[in-house]
């Protein structure tokens, strides 16, 4: 008997590792059964597991305000070019206003001078036909003829804005009228002095350019 003992109790190594080993599989089995046995109960690596995800996929505060302040900052940005760009188009467009009324009115000038020019070249026409009007006999054939040729040119040069004066009985202003000479009036029955008493040539105007002043007889 004694021998036998000492057989088992001196039983390999390799046996004991492999009996320990088993016992303590069968103690996790068991283990993971009774867990699984209670409701609500979850294993601590998947408990800390679903805590380590919520906090990779929960949205962080502090990005979500950089974000938005990003993105005002870009509005503010967009809204400063945009106000740049229609100051821009405002002053180009008040340029070209000012651009096209420059250029209106210099044409209008311009076409003031012309039309002036040719008016002065007309003039000594016109008063030498006046000239042969009076001078001529009131049964000259030709009579008619020069009358419907000064009627002509008078015509032309009213339809470009050109106007005879004659300004008989006014006071005489220099601005418009050349003093020919000067007329003493009689203390009775005469002209008041400065007034015009006669006009040798009238006067011819441009809108309110003179061409030609009224050239005029004035009462002392």
């Amino acid at each position: 008997m004694s021998d036998s003992k000492q057989t088992v109790d001196q039983a390999p190594p390799e046996q004991g590792a492999e009996r320990a080993e088993h016992e303590q599989s069968t103690e996790q089995q068991s283990t993971e059964q009774q867990q699984a046995q209670t409701p609500g109960a979850a294993a601590p690596g998947a408990a800390d597991g679903a805590v380590s995800d919520g906090g990779a996929d929960g949205h962080d505060p502090a990005d979500g305000s950089a974000e938005l302040k990003g993105d005002l900052d870009e509005l503010g940005e967009l809204a400063a070019k945009r106000d740049e760009y229609l100051a821009l188009a405002q002053r180009t467009q008040a340029d070209f206003e000012n651009y096209r009324k420059r250029v209106a009115r210099e044409s209008a000038l311009a076409l003031q001078r012309g039309v002036a020019k040719l008016a002065k070249e007309l003039l000594p026409a016109i008063d030498n036909l006046d000239r042969a009007l009076d001078a001529a006999a009131t049964d000259d054939p030709l009579l008619d003829g020069v009358r419907l040729v000064r009627s002509e040119l008078s015509a032309a040069l009213a339809r470009v804005g050109v106007e005879s004066f004659t300004p008989l009985g006014e006071t005489f202003d220099p601005a418009v009228h050349e003093a020919m000479a000067t007329v003493p009036q009689p203390a009775e029955g005469g002209s008041d002095s400065g007034l015009v008493v006669e006009v040798y040539q009238p006067g011819y105007r441009l809108g309110d350019s003179v061409i030609r002043p009224a050239r005029v007889v004035v009462a002392a």
